[in-house]
C-alpha cells in the first residue's frame, strides 16, 4: 500500500491540490510543445525558401497555447458535467421509487458522517453495478451510481459503496481524477482534428520549395517531424495511464474512509465482491470516466492480478488485494468489541 495512507485528511487534500495544479501546468507545456514545435519545424523546413514563403510568424504555438488554457481552464470549471453527461446519468430530484428513496436516504447519512454537504445524486442506466464521485470540491461534488448497483446491493452495501465514493469526496480525489478525465478527452478531441488538417493539407502541398528544404537541415526536420506526431499520438495513451495510476493509489485510502464512515469494513468488502462477480457489461461508462469508477467498469481481469501488466494496465488495484483488506479490518473490530463485551 503507497505510503500516502499514512497522511491527515489536511496533507491528502493539499497533495491533491498540488497534483492538480502539476497537471494543468503540465497540459499546458504539452500544448505549447505540440505549437511551437510545430512552428519550429515548419520554420526549419522552409529556412532555404525565399523570403516570402519562410515560416515566421510562429502563429501555431499561439494557437495551441491559448487553445491548450482555454481547454484546461474548460476542463477544470465543467469536468464534472461532462463526465455525467457523457455517461447518460440522470439526477435524482424527486425520488419517485423505493430505492431511489434508499439512495437518497443513504447518501444523506452517509454526508452526515464523512462531515461533507451532501453531494447532488445521479443514476447510470447501466446494468454493470458501479459507482463514482466527481466534481471539484465538498461543496460541488456529484455521486453516480448505475442501476445495476441499485439492484445489486442491499443497504449496507449501497451505504459502504455511497462511504467509498465521499471518501474520495473528502480528501479531494474528486477534483484530481474528474480534471484528468477531462484532459484525456480534450487531448484525444484535439489529436483527431490535427490529425484531419494535417492528413488533409499534406495532400496538397505543392513541391515548389520542396527540394529547397532538402540538405543539412533534412534529418533533423525529420526526426523533430518524428518526434513530434508521435506525441501527438502518445498523449491520450499516457494521459489515461496517469489517470489509471493515480486512480489505483487512492482506492486503497476511499476502501479505509468508507470503512471508517459507515464503522463497517465487512459490508464494503460484501459489495466489492458482487460487483467483482457481476458479469453484466457496461453500456453507459467508457474509457474516460473508468479510472473514476469504484470498479474498473471495462472488464476486471486485468484488475484481478497484481504484477507489472496489471500496474501499467490497470485501472484499480487487484480486487482481491481490496477485499482481504476490509475483511481484516472487520474481523478485527469484531475481535475488539467482542473482548469489550466480555
Amino acid at each position: 500500500m503507497s505510503d500516502e495512507t499514512t497522511l491527515t485528511l489536511f496533507q491528502q487534500q493539499e497533495l491533491n491540490r498540488r497534483r492538480t495544479t502539476w497537471l494543468l501546468a503540465g497540459f499546458l507545456v504539452f500544448f505549447a510543445w505540440l505549437g511551437f514545435g510545430g512552428d519550429y519545424i515548419y520554420a526549419l523546413s522552409t529556412a532555404h525558401a525565399p523570403p516570402a514563403a519562410q515560416h515566421h510568424v510562429w502563429w501555431f504555438g499561439i494557437a495551441m497555447l491559448a487553445i491548450g488554457g482555454a481547454l484546461a481552464s474548460y476542463a477544470y470549471k465543467t469536468g464534472a458535467e461532462k463526465v455525467l453527461w457523457a455517461t447518460g446519468a440522470v439526477e435524482v430530484v424527486d425520488a419517485t421509487d423505493d430505492r431511489q428513496k434508499q439512495l437518497v436516504n443513504v447518501v444523506e447519512e452517509m454526508a452526515i458522517a464523512a462531515g461533507v454537504p451532501r453531494p447532488r445524486i445521479w443514476i447510470i442506466p447501466d446494468p454493470d453495478p458501479n459507482a463514482f464521485a466527481t466534481g471539484t470540491d465538498p461543496q460541488h461534488a456529484h455521486v453516480a451510481v448505475t442501476q445495476g448497483l441499485l439492484d445489486l446491493c442491499g443497504r449496507d452495501e449501497l451505504q459502504a459503496v455511497i462511504a467509498h465514493e465521499l471518501g474520495h469526496v473528502k480528501n479531494l480525489d474528486v477534483r484530481l481524477m474528474t480534471t484528468l478525465a477531462a484532459l484525456v478527452g480534450a487531448i484525444v478531441l484535439m489529436r483527431d482534428g490535427a490529425s484531419r488538417i494535417f492528413f488533409s493539407g499534406g495532400r496538397s502541398n505543392g513541391g515548389g520549395g520542396r527540394g529547397r528544404g532538402k540538405g543539412d537541415l533534412g534529418p533533423l526536420v525529420l526526426v523533430l517531424l518524428v518526434v513530434w506526431i508521435v506525441s501527438w499520438i502518445l498523449a491520450p495513451i499516457i494521459t489515461q495511464l496517469l489517470a489509471m495510476a493515480v486512480s489505483r493509489k487512492r482506492e486503497y485510502l476511499a476502501d479505509a474512509m468508507g470503512a471508517q464512515f459507515t464503522r463497517n469494513p465487512l459490508a464494503l468488502a460484501s459489495a466489492l465482491q458482487k460487483i467483482d462477480s457481476a458479469d453484466v457489461p457496461a453500456t453507459h461508462i467508457k474509457g474516460g470516466a473508468a479510472h473514476m469508477c469504484i470498479a474498473d467498469p471495462l472488464g476486471r481481469r486485468l484488475s484481478g492480478h497484481e504484477g507489472l501488466l496489471a500496474d501499467v494496465l490497470a485501472t484499480h488495484p487487484p480486487m482481491a488485494k481490496r477485499i482481504t483488506i476490509l475483511k481484516g479490518m472487520g474481523y478485527a473490530q469484531i475481535k475488539r468489541e467482542g473482548g469489550i463485551v466480555s
